[in-house]
């Protein structure tokens, strides 16, 4: 494995006007794979299968808007807005298609663009990442008792039991505090209007439209999604397969990065053949 090469940050600036971070690392002729994190994380939540991917993979992990370092317009907080964000920042990097992707919620963004711009998608990878929201009680009273009612500043204490139901399994305690930190700052009305977002979308009914190949991954300790709702995800998009991680969690890319990695490695290379 070559882990010599570091991820380097960099930012772009789109021609909205929204300024986004990423991190870049392999070889530029290697095939491009762009990670789209979840609500209230940034580039940070794939630096453990960075560390893992091999230099043969042009790996990029980019912040979205209202997250981390990037801007935070007062507005656009749609699935479709960070998509299109999507689109631009592969426009400003001069990415003409890639392996897209996503995250738990950033599974949404990554699904809508790959709905979007098919030409632009080589294929779909969902990690942890729901069918639907609306369908889930325990979201909806995420939002009714918490997230509807968030203030500036957001309490750590919230942040640290939010990020922690999300595990099955330990992870390293320095990476955990920098989930955390990067939870942290996110300002009230982005979560809000991202949650809003997410529970608005109704793209489910689309993927169908979905050509590209698609991995699912979940893992069967996940408190969050059943596994009926990965089902109903791989019977929706034609031809996906689902792979389960036993005892793993819902941010299983924070309990086993080296799994992640060579799982997204051998869709990439299945891809090439």
């Amino acid at each position: 494995e070559d882990v010599d090469m570091a991820p380097i940050l960099k930012s772009v600036e789109l021609p909205n006007q929204v300024k986004l971070p990423y991190v870049e690392q392999g070889d530029p002729s290697g095939v491009p794979l762009l990670l789209l994190h979840a609500i209230a994380d940034s580039w940070h939540a794939f630096e453990p299968v960075l560390a893992h991917l091999p230099n043969s993979i042009h790996a990029f992990a980019l912040t979205q808007r209202g997250h981390g370092d990037a801007s935070r317009p007062a507005a656009g907080y749609r699935v479709h807005d960070f998509a299109t964000d999507l689109a631009a920042f592969m426009d400003a990097i001069q990415l003409d298609a890639a392996v897209i992707a996503g995250g738990s919620s950033g599974g949404f963004v990554a699904r809508r663009f790959t709905i979007d711009y098919p030409e632009r998608t080589m294929g779909l990878v969902l990690m942890g990442s729901p069918a639907r929201l609306a369908d889930k009680p325990v979201l909806q009273e995420l939002w009714d008792s918490t997230i509807s009612k968030l203030t500036d500043p957001i309490d750590p204490g919230f942040m640290r039991e939010f990020a922690a139901s999300t595990l099955a399994r330990a992870v390293p305690q320095a990476f955990f505090e920098t989930i955390v930190q990067e939870n942290l700052r996110v300002p009230a009305f982005v979560w809000r209007a991202t949650f809003e977002g997410l529970m608005a979308d109704d793209s489910f009914g689309e993927l169908h439209k979905i050509k590209a190949p698609t991995l699912i991954i979940w893992g069967d300790q996940d408190a969050i999604l059943p596994l009926s709702d990965q089902e109903a995800l791989a019977a929706a998009i034609p031809g996906s397969r689902l792979v389960v991680y036993p005892g793993a969690g819902h941010a299983f890319y924070w309990e086993e990065p080296d799994r992640v990695a060579s799982d997204l490695v051998a869709f990439i290379e299945a891809r090439r053949t």
